[in-house]
This record gives C-alpha cells, sequence and structure tokens, in this order.
C-alpha cells in the first residue's frame, strides 16, 4: 500500500486554516480585538494607568524622603519614566510590519522565546495583579471614609464590607471585552484623578501650614529613618507605574507604514505626562509643607474639612480606580485567555470569559480583605515589581536590540537609569515589607 503524500493543494489549505483561526483568537482576545483608537484615548489611558492613588501617598513619601532628597527624587522618576516610556513607544514597532502588542512579546525578541517570557511575565503580573489589589484596598477605603464623613453617627461599618462593595462594581465591569469597550470609563477615571489630586492640594493649602509642624524625619531612630526612606522610595516608583500596560495600550491605535502608531501614542504620552507633572508636584509638596511628618499615608485621610469637599475627592477616588483597575486587570485577563485558549485548546466563549474573569475579581477582593496595609503594599510592590519594569527593562531591552555605541549618550543614560533603578528594587521591597510588619503587629484579620 502507497503511503499517501498531502498535495501542495493540502497544504495551502492547512495554512488558510490555520491563519484563519489564529485571526479569530486574535479578534476574540481582549488586546488585539480593536485596534481604532485616537491619540486621545493614549492620554486617558495613559492618565488612568499612572495617575492612580499612588499620588495621595505622595506627601506621605515626601516626610520620609525629606525636602532635598525628596524633590530630586520626584522630578528624576518623571524624567527617567518618561525616557523609558518614550522608548517602548518606539520599540512597539521597530520590525517593519511586525508589532509587539504585549510586553512579554517585546521581551522574546530581546531575550529569546523562553528567556524573554520568565524575565517579563512574572514582573508583568505582580505589577498588575498587586495594582489590582492595591486598588481594591483603596476603593474601600475611600468608601469608607466617604461613609464615615457624610453620617459620622451611624453605626461603624467593617472596611472588609466596603471592599467588598467595591468588588461588586468589577463583576460587572470586567466583562466589558478589550481596551476600547473600557474608553468611556477610562476618561472618566482621567477627569476623576485630576479632579481629586487638585481638590487634596488646595484643600491643604487652604488650610494652610499646621500647627507645631515638623519637616525633620518622624522615626526617633537611625534604622527606622532608613527603613522609612527606603519604604518612600517604594511609594515614589509604585506612582510611575504606568509602563506595564503602554505597549497593550498602543496595541489599540491602527498603524499603517504611512502613519505608525507610535505618533499618536506619543502625542497622547506627551499630554498624560503634563497632567501627571499638574497632579504629582502639586500634591506631593504642598500636602508635605502643611502637614509636615505627621501626614497620613493617604493624604486625604489627614484632610477632615470641609466635609463635603473631602467626601466627594474620597468618591472621585473610587471612581478613578474603578477605572484604573479596568486598565490594569485588561492586560491579565488577556495573558490568561491566551493561556487557555492558544495552549490550553480552549474555545474562545462567553462563558470561559465570565469563569476567569469573576475567578479574578473574587482572588484580588480575597487578598485585598485580608491585607489591607495601604502604604506598606504601596512601597512593597513599588520596589519589587514596578522598578525594574518601569526605570530599567526598556533600557535594558533597548541595549540589547538596538546596541548603542560603548560611552555614547544613549549607552550612558540607559547604563544610569538601570543602576538606579536597580538600586530601587534592592532597597525598597526592604522598607515596605518592615512597614507592612509595623502594621501587622496590631492588625486582626477581617476585622
Amino acid at each position: 500500500m502507497g503511503i499517501q503524500v498531502p498535495s501542495d493543494q493540502d497544504y495551502n489549505n492547512n495554512v488558510i486554516e490555520k491563519l484563519a483561526e489564529q485571526k479569530a483568537i486574535d479578534d476574540w482576545l481582549p488586546i488585539t480585538s480593536s485596534r481604532n483608537a485616537k491619540w486621545w484615548y493614549s492620554a486617558f489611558h495613559n492618565v488612568t494607568a499612572m495617575v492612580g492613588a499612588g499620588v495621595l501617598s505622595l506627601p506621605y513619601a515626601m516626610s520620609g524622603l525629606g525636602w532635598g532628597p525628596g524633590v530630586v527624587i520626584l522630578v528624576l522618576s518623571w524624567i527617567i519614566t518618561l525616557y523609558t516610556l518614550w522608548q517602548m513607544v518606539e520599540m512597539h514597532e521597530m520590525i517593519p510590519g511586525k508589532r509587539f502588542d504585549r510586553y512579554h512579546e517585546l521581551g522574546q525578541y530581546a531575550f529569546g522565546e523562553k528567556l524573554g517570557l520568565y524575565i517579563v511575565v512574572p514582573q508583568q503580573l505582580i505589577c498588575e495583579v498587586g495594582v489590582c489589589i492595591v486598588y481594591m484596598v483603596t476603593g474601600g477605603k475611600s468608601l469608607k471614609k466617604f461613609h464615615d464623613l457624610v453620617c459620622p453617627d451611624c453605626k461603624n461599618i467593617r472596611l472588609t464590607f466596603f471592599i467588598m462593595i467595591f468588588a461588586s462594581v468589577h463583576f460587572i465591569l470586567s466583562h466589558l471585552p478589550n481596551f476600547n469597550s473600557i474608553s468611556g470609563i477610562s476618561l472618566a477615571a482621567a477627569v476623576m484623578s485630576l479632579s481629586y489630586s487638585t481638590i487634596s492640594w488646595t484643600a491643604a493649602a487652604h488650610k494652610g501650614v499646621q500647627e507645631d509642624v515638623q519637616y525633620g524625619y518622624k522615626a526617633t531612630t537611625t534604622a527606622g529613618t532608613v527603613f522609612n526612606f527606603f519604604s518612600a522610595l517604594g511609594d515614589v516608583a509604585f506612582a510611575y507605574a504606568g509602563h506595564n500596560v503602554v505597549l497593550e495600550i498602543q496595541a489599540t491605535i491602527p498603524s499603517t507604514p504611512e502613519k505608525p502608531s507610535k505618533g499618536p501614542m506619543w502625542r497622547g504620552v506627551v499630554v498624560a505626562y503634563i497632567v501627571v507633572a499638574l497632579c504629582y508636584f502639586p500634591v506631593a509638596l504642598i500636602g508635605y509643607a502643611m502637614y509636615g511628618n505627621s501626614v497620613e499615608d493617604n493624604i486625604l485621610i489627614s484632610l477632615n474639612r470641609p466635609v463635603w469637599l473631602i467626601a466627594l475627592a474620597n468618591m472621585f477616588v473610587v471612581v478613578h480606580v474603578v477605572g484604573s483597575y479596568q486598565i490594569f486587570a485588561m492586560p491579565v485577563f488577556d495573558m490568561i485567555e491566551t493561556l487557555l485558549v492558544r495552549k490550553l485548546h480552549f474555545k474562545p466563549s462567553s462563558m470561559l470569559r465570565f469563569v476567569v474573569r469573576n475567578l479574578y475579581v473574587v482572588a484580588t477582593m480575597f487578598v485585598a480583605i485580608t491585607f489591607p496595609f495601604f502604604g506598606g503594599l504601596l512601597g512593597f510592590f513599588g520596589g519589587f515589581a514596578f522598578a525594574p519594569t518601569t526605570y530599567f527593562l526598556p533600557c535594558i531591552m533597548w541595549l540589547a536590540i538596538y546596541k548603542p555605541r560603548k560611552f555614547s549618550l544613549s549607552w550612558w543614560t540607559n547604563w544610569t537609569c538601570i543602576f538606579l533603578g536597580g538600586l530601587l528594587i534592592v532597597i525598597s521591597p526592604i522598607g515596605g515589607l518592615r512597614h507592612i510588619i509595623m502594621q501587622a503587629k496590631d492588625y486582626k484579620f477581617y476585622s
């Protein structure tokens, strides 16, 4: 009996079938399903991703850093992260006809198929899942603060229930299919972030410098001062954490050889960074100037009057972190759904999406309820995970791909960012972890 050799026609049919199957999956996955975003989508997605609850902890970070180092670190972080964001926008389409739609795809191109995955995916997941957990805590705390301000005589309700109320919104919103479908929520979130940032620094300025204000370091021991400094570095790193979703945002912008996506994307990034500066610098500097080292780890908790304004600001925070949670959850949904559909060969379906996304919301809610240490969480996640993906991983990729001449300006710039980011990843988680341990001593689970 002769062996049947597949004909060219059969081979072509197989290839066409495979390509059609791949296209169907791409059209279903959240990151690649819609490519009709405008440049201003990039602006408000980036504002929503970056100007998170981290801005409210900046006066507290300043109390750990002190005036001189604090101002230098804030400005340096703004410059370095804008530079690394520009690198990522440029690298998105460095190969004509190919787009690196996900952070790990760029990592695989720079470091190799397997190594790229091992380097990027764990860090990106820690960042995105970490942000979602921190925002669950922030949303719950802001709802509780709103309730306590509006109804001071009401019965005290535990933070756990407010986190659950906040999570309930995400059981609905998490089923929006892709980035473009959450653009309305993202725009509202971006407006809210500018609003509550403005309220927090104007209310602080209106209250004026507090009596007996002190700008020296809060800790009485050298070890305490050093650990607080480390933790504050993590808070600043957390505040500049939008890079984890930048390639995924750029993936939603249409691109042609004549008009690549980097043009509109960069325009959006510049607008976003101007908004970031308008939010971060006044909140950090005025908040610290008014309260000194007695400022809370969330500036809005330090401000109690006028009641209506602070209550409103807390609701703005809730709306903003609803949008931010969705921005950071979308790439996680994409990773999980890609794994299930491409590797484990599940059928793309609404039911699969329903189960995956609800389980994710439940998981982040459970961790948030169990460990609601806002300040310590920022410091820990900020240094441990955000420093690499924001401060120096883009620089390492740039050096690996473009290979700039040794000792040229590009070479020096990238190595400086890598050195500073490396310091950050080593020292800030230590401070954050100590902060969590200090708070955990008196903490009762699910109280």
